[in-house]
């Protein structure tokens, strides 16, 4: 690694630069296979989407896996909320080949890690559900994430999820 690097950190891809938000400053970032970049932040995963990249929170990264040279990325979208609650509802894995990878597999995994404060798993009428706590990045907050099986009946998670979200805003704790 050269010294400007060491020193200034890596370079940033300009899809990705224009991007950023005034305090962010990108940790990693790598080449894909197929054209683009992936880059890591402080505020979340850099991901090529069309012609530039976009940002994924760190709060709604559901799940990312390393293996051989693929980081594969389940993104969460909100689906609903109850209360301060929200519903989570995973979108498709999608596949990012980094042939040199640096540091974004542990910083990733550092990441989406640190972001949870808490969780639960909940059997329910028709499945289960997780509740998760999870950092809001950028802030000092904090959400309540409920991401229900499929067949799990929403109106009782609903109710649960905004029960538990208001015990947590009170100071109630953390578990649902």
């Amino acid at each position: 690694m050269s010294v400007w690097r060491r020193i200034f950190g890596p370079a940033v891809p300009d899809e990705i630069r224009e991007r950023l938000a005034a305090d962010e400053h990108v940790l990693a970032a790598a080449a894909t296979g197929t054209g683009g970049h992936v880059a890591v932040s402080a505020l979340g995963l850099w991901v090529p989407d069309g012609e530039g990249a976009r940002r994924i929170g760190w709060d709604l990264i559901s799940k990312a896996q390393w293996g051989g040279d693929v980081l594969t990325v389940t993104e969460a979208e909100v689906a609903d909320r109850a209360g301060e609650a929200l519903v989570l509802r995973d979108l498709p894995p999608v596949r990012h080949v980094l042939p040199k990878p640096g540091k974004i597999p542990y910083l990733v995994r550092q990441r989406v890690e640190s972001s949870i404060r808490s969780r639960y798993r909940k059997e329910l009428p028709g499945g289960g559900a997780w509740f998760v706590v999870r950092k809001l990045p950028g802030t000092d907050g904090a959400v309540l994430q409920v991401r229900p099986d499929p067949g799990t009946d929403p109106e009782v998670v609903r109710g649960i999820a905004e029960e538990a979200a208001a015990k947590l805003a009170n100071g109630g704790g953390e578990r649902a």
